[in-house]
């Protein structure tokens, strides 16, 4: 499965001091990676993901967020400085899901 939609970078305020910055996927677009990793999930619930934002592609994982009833991807530092994002901003992303 891939997808491709747009989203507003935001920081996790629980970590703000360490600026973990994240996109959270549509809803509905959450819904149907439910149905398809449905089952043993690993370390909170992840979905692991090889993810696109502008010229910058890499590896990780996309996490629930049960307060937002959407999945959310960390978009690393290296990744924002290289593409020129930053909180607050939009990006075009791209999730491919790996490894189900």
């Amino acid at each position: 499965m891939i997808v491709v939609f747009d989203a507003e970078l935001w920081v996790w305020d629980a970590r703000r001091g360490e600026t973990w910055t994240f996109v959270s996927l549509p809803q509905d677009i959450s819904e149907e990676i439910r149905e398809i990793a449905d089952g043993p999930r690993r370390g909170f619930g992840a979905v692991r993901v090889q993810v696109g934002i502008g010229g910058s592609k890499w590896k990780t994982s996309i996490f629930p967020d049960s307060k937002q009833g959407a999945y959310v991807l960390p978009v690393k530092k290296a990744v924002r400085k290289a593409e020129g994002i930053e909180e607050g901003d939009r990006a075009k992303v791209t999730v491919e899901l790996i490894d189900l």
